[in-house]
């Protein structure tokens, strides 16, 4: 890929064709990805050190941790914003590959159309993961956490474990179900103004 076909490329995803789609990078880039990766990695980065169980024994620790957490929370949501990006990348790269120019998009109805499957696949994802992360997390993290440590043939079925930090888990959880709710929103409107646009009730930029 030549020099130019990636300055297209990475214009194209840094300044979408709509006013929402700027706003939507702005958002999703900065805010959704500096909360994740700074306070995520605060709220998260040690969980597994300091969950406990009865009896505190490594083996324990380990496999009860394993059970509360089958995948960590970083981890999600870092695939979940990797996955939602990937629409919109195919859709400038195609982009870049044809020469479209950015104020072309909206000017033509297949660009068109191939920009806003690109919006929905994204809301469809971000739907998605939305019920992926209320299977695997919940709305709430308990302080305490019953695990099932059968299947080490220990004399115990049952043990419990403390969560650490389980209040700031919460709250953490809560914003990102927001972030998810804000993303789907600014895609939603960012189909209205494109069909706005076209209808010529708003300015092409």
């Amino acid at each position: 890929m030549s020099p130019n076909y990636i300055r297209s490329f990475s214009e194209g995803c840094l300044r979408p064709p709509t006013v929402i789609g700027q706003f939507h990078t702005l958002f999703f880039g900065s805010i959704r990805m500096f909360f994740l990766g700074v306070l995520g990695f605060a709220v998260y980065g040690n969980e597994a050190l300091h969950f406990s169980c009865d009896p505190d024994k490594r083996e324990v620790n380990l496999f009860c941790y394993n059970q509360f957490r089958p995948i960590t929370p970083q981890v999600f949501w870092a695939l979940q914003l990797v996955i939602v990006l990937v629409p919109g990348a195919f859709f400038h790269l195609y982009a870049a590959c044809k020469s479209i120019k950015q104020e072309d998009i909206l000017q033509k109805s297949s660009y068109t159309g191939f920009y806003i499957f690109s919006v929905f696949l994204r809301i469809v994802l971000e739907v998605v993961a939305f019920w992926l992360q209320i299977q695997l997390f919940g709305f709430k993290v308990n302080a305490i956490y019953t695990c099932d440590v059968g299947a080490l043939e220990k004399k115990f079925n049952i043990t419990r474990c403390m969560v650490p930090e389980h209040f700031e888990k919460t709250i953490f959880l809560i914003a990102m179900y927001t972030f998810t709710v804000i993303t789907v929103i600014l895609c939603v409107a960012e189909i209205f103004e494109i069909s706005c646009r076209r209808l010529g009730f708003l300015k092409t930029q």
